[in-house]
């Protein structure tokens, strides 16, 4: 992500895997199904890695922006952690879903409710890269 103020982060995406929110604790590996070359995560492996997680993205000033994905589709996040209260309504809720090779995610309030997809690839055990539809890059951790 770029450097700049939480409200630029919320503003921009908080992406997901994505994104997010993703990492301090648990590690998680690939699937065996994953792309091994690239790390690249796509439909089955991708739903696998998220679901049921909690996914901590880095933001820009150091700290982490936690996200939990639930088995049934709704996704969860708090920026109070991180002091977004300060900014901006800190808490949302919203839907998840696979769609081909990516992760994509609607907030009722977030963004304007608007829907970003994001494509994500395996870094490291329990890490991950997203890319947001619209260029915006990110690093996560998974934890259970």
């Amino acid at each position: 992500m770029k450097a700049g103020s939480f409200s630029q982060v919320l503003r921009h995406g908080l992406g997901a895997a994505t994104v997010a929110s993703v990492m301090a604790g648990a590690a998680v590996s690939a699937p065996a199904s994953a792309n091994t070359e690239s790390g690249k995560l796509s439909g089955n492996d991708l739903r696998g890695a998220v679901a049921g997680k909690r996914i901590y993205l880095a933001v820009p000033l150091g700290g982490e922006f936690p996200l939990y994905y639930q088995p049934n589709g709704r996704v969860d996040g708090s920026g109070e952690a991180v002091g977004l209260g300060r900014f901006l309504k800190p808490s949302d809720s919203g839907r998840w879903w696979v769609s081909g090779d990516r992760l994509c995610q609607k907030w009722q309030t977030w963004y304007d409710g608007k829907v970003f997809c994001f494509t994500v690839s395996r870094s490291a055990p329990g890490r991950i890269d997203w890319v947001r539809d619209d260029g915006m890059k990110g690093t996560a951790r998974i934890a259970d």
